[in-house]
């Protein structure tokens, strides 16, 4: 008879703590690690990991699978790069709490902020909630092969109390105020993980216009953070205002709603292109307000640059724009390759100026001197003589004939990486550091949105295969890598079950080839309700992904486990 339910072998073990790899076996019963080290006992399930490494799942704490987790029981790409637990409602836009008439406005936001299609939407999205305590309840009823937990999201907690007065972006009023604090207790109490909000110019609904929580008050984050503190519970993630003649108030304001809440505040952060020294002032102020303040305010940052991916398969290209190309677009991929090819269409585009439709990306999408092409092996620190303006200038050709022929290669499946943060300098150095910081957590893989222009959910092997294994110099212990997406992400919102492996923790568990780790080109999967588009990444390397001890992807194939809870409010390690 068998002693544990899966006992792993002879691995290499980095327990998520950021200590020294141990060789060890690790025994799981009950959906907990029971026993790491040296042990008697065999287990019903028994996984070889010699020459392997063995880890904690991985904690993504943003994502935007909202609408994924609805309608599917697999949140692809993540779960295929180790990603155990994922958090939802990020930034501040979801689909609850909503009334029925509000459907519509709640996808036109979605839409917008995060590009995914409405059709994607109408046709995945159950609706069947109208609360925040109903919509996880919903979330509930689906087996999948990963926990998730939600944030409240600010935008339709405002849209369901204010109505359009909220799409207008009027002044709350005190009947108001009152209204969304009790609605975000009572998302505390059924175990929301927290708040989130955004207030960034870029984050429009698909109409163009600001989302409904833009400059919206700060005495507006305090009532509402209130219900947080009244709670003693819950974080509050933000999407702050980046415009660099204002961000350094608003990080000031932000470290009051920390201070006044007494609760966590995680904020997006990054090195932006029009001020590429920011940063250092912006995490200096991050790092008083910790030191001096006595305040919890993370910046969590994405582990490369954040990035658009343009191609003839993808959303938008240099040329999407273009009449012609307009006249085209609605054809299967390789009639419209059949097109493109043509000498006549070649020369028309060449010579047709973008026509502006209020596309986010029309201001961007012929910078072809921060654009470059990503190959098989993907390279996402590119040198800038790489760029398509600079190979363009060496073959004595225009960057747009550069760009379009490069992009018909690979039958119109080639892609273009376009940094659009955290690479003013050329490289990923201000990443590094900044991931470095004390006050810093790694993420924003944005695993559920931007479907046809961004592929970063599997920043995780990202982090392994790059950071801590290629990169010429500046490499990461691989010990600290595992531990800033495990321990480090878990932790910070609440969930001290998990990221590490040691008795008594939840057994999310990750078996790697970690010599054998290897991240591809995103490409086009068409898997989304209606036949809806997204890019996916597939890695090669992940042996096994277990999740409360059920083995859920072997060598990157689903077993069809799924173990998969909601995650209700902050969680606490178990007795060993």
């Amino acid at each position: 008879m068998s002693e544990f339910d899966l006992v792993i072998r002879n691995g290499t073990v980095l327990d998520g703590t950021g200590a020294d790899p141990i060789k060890a076996d690790v025994a799981v019963s009950g959906g907990l690690i029971v026993a790491v080290g040296a042990f008697d006992g065999k287990g019903a399930e028994e996984i070889d990991a010699t020459g392997l490494i063995v880890t904690p799942g991985f904690v993504d704490t943003h994502t935007h699978y909202d609408g994924q987790a609805i309608w599917s029981d697999r949140l692809l790409p993540s779960t295929q790069h180790g990603v155990t637990t994922a958090i939802l409602g990020n930034c501040g836009v979801g689909f609850a709490p909503c009334r029925k008439q509000d459907h519509e406005e709640l996808v036109c936001l979605m839409e917008g902020v995060e590009d995914i299609p409405e059709i994607v939407l109408t046709e995945g999205l159950s609706w069947d909630w109208e609360t925040f305590p109903e919509y996880l309840d919903a979330l509930e009823r689906r087996p999948r092969d990963i926990d998730v937990g939600a944030y409240l999201p600010h935008s339709p907690l405002r849209v369901y109390v204010m109505g359009e007065r909220a799409v207008r972006r009027e002044e709350a009023t005190e009947e108001d105020l009152k209204q969304m604090r009790q609605i975000v207790r009572e998302a505390i109490d059924v175990g929301a993980l927290g708040f989130a909000t955004s207030r960034v110019t870029s984050h429009r609904n698909s109409r163009g216009e600001a989302i409904p929580t833009y400059e919206s008050d700060f005495a507006e984050l305090h009532a509402i953070s209130g219900a947080l503190k009244e709670a003693d519970s819950g974080i509050i993630q933000v999407v702050p205002n980046i415009d660099k003649d204002r961000v350094k108030q608003e990080l000031f304001d932000l470290g009051d709603v920390a201070r006044r809440s007494g609760r966590p505040i995680m904020m997006s952060f990054a090195q932006y292109h029009d001020d590429p020294a920011g940063w250092r002032d912006n995490i200096a102020i991050i790092n008083d307000l910790n030191r001096e303040d006595g305040l919890t305010f993370q910046a969590q940052v994405h582990t490369r640059s954040t990035c658009a991916l343009l191609g003839f398969d993808a959303s938008t290209n240099p040329f999407a724009l273009c009449p012609s190309y307009l006249a085209i677009a609605d054809l299967p991929l390789a009639e419209r390759m059949a097109e493109l090819r043509k000498p006549e269409i070649r020369a028309k585009l060449l010579g047709e100026t973008p026509v502006d439709t209020g596309h986010p990306m029309f201001g961007v999408m012929r910078r072809f001197g921060a654009m470059f092409p990503l190959g098989a092996d993907p390279d996402y620190e590119p040198r800038p003589e790489e760029s398509i303006a600079a190979r363009a200038a060496a073959a004595g050709v225009t960057p747009e004939e550069m760009a379009y022929d490069l992009l018909l290669e690979d039958d119109g499946k080639a892609l273009f990486l376009m940094p659009l943060a955290n690479y003013a300098d050329g490289d990923l150095e201000a990443v590094r550091e900044i991931m470095l910081n004390d006050d810093t957590l790694i993420g924003l893989g944005d695993g559920g949105a931007h479907y046809g222009v961004v592929c970063d959910a599997g920043y995780p092997t990202f982090m392994l295969t790059y950071w801590a294994r290629d990169r010429a110099s500046g490499k990461l212990p691989l010990s600290w890598v595992i531990h800033a997406m495990t321990q480090q992400p878990a932790q910070a919102v609440g969930l001290n079950d998990r990221g590490v492996i040691a008795p008594g923790y939840k057994a999310d568990i990750n078996v790697i080839d970690y010599e054998g780790l290897k991240l591809h080109r995103p490409f086009t999967v068409r898997d989304l309700p209606n036949g809806g588009r997204r890019l996916t990444d597939v890695p090669e390397g992940y042996r096994a992904t277990i999740l409360s001890g059920h083995i859920t992807w072997r060598d990157g194939i689903p077993t069809g486990a799924l173990p998969g809870r909601l995650i209700r409010g902050s969680q606490q390690r178990l007795a060993a």
